[in-house]
C-alpha cells in the first residue's frame, strides 16, 4: 500500500510529515511526501486574525485530497478549523507532546514578572496577546509571522526580546536551548489541539488504506482529549482569530477539561473545568462550551466578533 502524504513546507511541517511517513514505512507499507502552499504560508505580512479564521492553513491542502492527488494530509491539530467542510474527517491523532506554551528568546533571561524593566514578545495569536494583557498588563506584544526560523531571524534582528510559542514545535526543531521560561497551563491554558498532528483524509479514501492508517497512527488517549476540545470549539464555533482555549487530561477512564475565553483586551477571562467519562468525551466538550457561553462567554464572543469586523 503506497500513501502520499501531504503537508505544508515548512519545516516543522516537514518533520511531521516525515515522522508520519516513518511510522507508516515500519508498518510494512509506502508513503511520499507532496508539499502544498497554503494561504497562511502566502501572506506572511498580516496577522492570522485578518486574514480570516477557516482554512487559513488548510484549504489548498483540503483541495488536494478532493481531487486525490493525496491519501492523507498531516496537519498541526491546532490549525484545524473547529468544522471541517463536508466530506472531510480526522482520522487519527499522533500522541501528544507537552502542551505548554514558551518563551524563547536570543538573551540571557527574560523575566515577565519585572514590571520596571520593558519587555516587547512577539506572538500572531490572539489566545496568547489576550493572556498577556490579563496576566502581565505591562508586557507589550508585536505581530510576528513566518515558521519558527523566521521568527528566531525577526527576534535577533532586533523586532522583540523574545517570542511566545508551543513548546512541541520549539522541541521538534531541537532549540530547547533558546527556552527562557516553560509557561504554566494555570494561566496560558493552550490552544485545541496544541502538541498534537492530526490526520485529515477525504471521504473518497479507500477503506483498507483508512483503516491501516488509523490502527498505524492514532492514539487512542490523545484522540479522546482532542474530541473533547474540538467539540468546544466547535459549539464556540472559534477559530485562530477567537481567543478560546482548553485543555483535556485523563485520568484512569475519565476524562477532565478545563477550558474558556478571554476578551481581546484581557479585561475578562471566564474558565471552567468538569469531569465526564471517556466515552462521552464529544459531550463532555459540548457541554463545557454551553457552560462556558451561559456564564457570559456569548457576550465576549459578540465582542470579539464586533471588534474584528471593524478592523
Amino acid at each position: 500500500m503506497n500513501i502520499r502524504i501531504g503537508t505544508r513546507g515548512s519545516k516543522l511541517a516537514l518533520w511531521q510529515a516525515e515522522y508520519v511517513k516513518d511510522r507508516i514505512e515500519k508498518a510494512g507499507h509506502t508513503a511520499e511526501i507532496v508539499v502544498i502552499q497554503t494561504k497562511g504560508d502566502k501572506i506572511l505580512d498580516v496577522a492570522i486574525s485578518k486574514i480570516g479564521s477557516k482554512g487559513v492553513f488548510t484549504e489548498e491542502i483540503e483541495a488536494q485530497l478532493a481531487e486525490g492527488n493525496i491519501d492523507i494530509a498531516v496537519h498541526s491539530a491546532k490549525d484545524m478549523q473547529s468544522e471541517l467542510p463536508e466530506g472531510f474527517e480526522l482520522i487519527a491523532f499522533i500522541e501528544r507532546e507537552k502542551v505548554n506554551d514558551v518563551l524563547v528568546s536570543h538573551k540571557d533571561s527574560v523575566d515577565i514578572n519585572d514590571k520596571d524593566t520593558p519587555i516587547v514578545i512577539g506572538t500572531s495569536s490572539t489566545r496568547r496577546i489576550a493572556t498577556l494583557k490579563h496576566f502581565y498588563p505591562h508586557i507589550k506584544t508585536v505581530d510576528i509571522r513566518g515558521n519558527l526560523q523566521t521568527r528566531i531571524r525577526k527576534m535577533e534582528e532586533g523586532l522583540c526580546d523574545a517570542i511566545l510559542l508551543a513548546y512541541a514545535g520549539v522541541h521538534r526543531m531541537e532549540y530547547d536551548d533558546k527556552i527562557k521560561l516553560e509557561l504554566s497551563t494555570k494561566e496560558f491554558i493552550p490552544a485545541v489541539g496544541q502538541g498534537s498532528v492530526a490526520i485529515e483524509v477525504h471521504e473518497s479514501i479507500t477503506d483498507d488504506k483508512k483503516q491501516m492508517l488509523r490502527f498505524t497512527l492514532n492514539h487512542r488517549n490523545t484522540e479522546y482529549c482532542l474530541r473533547a476540545e474540538r467539540a468546544y470549539l466547535r459549539h464556540l464555533q472559534g477559530g485562530c482569530s477567537i481567543p478560546v482555549f482548553g485543555l483535556a487530561n485523563l485520568s484512569s477512564n475519565s476524562i477532565e477539561m478545563e477550558a474558556g475565553i478571554i476578551s481581546l483586551d484581557g479585561q475578562e477571562r471566564i474558565s471552567m473545568k468538569l469531569t465526564d467519562e471517556t466515552s462521552r468525551a464529544e459531550e463532555l466538550g459540548t457541554l463545557l462550551a454551553r457552560q462556558i457561553l451561559k456564564k457570559g462567554g456569548d457576550r465576549i464572543l459578540k465582542q470579539i466578533r464586533e471588534q474584528l469586523s471593524e478592523e
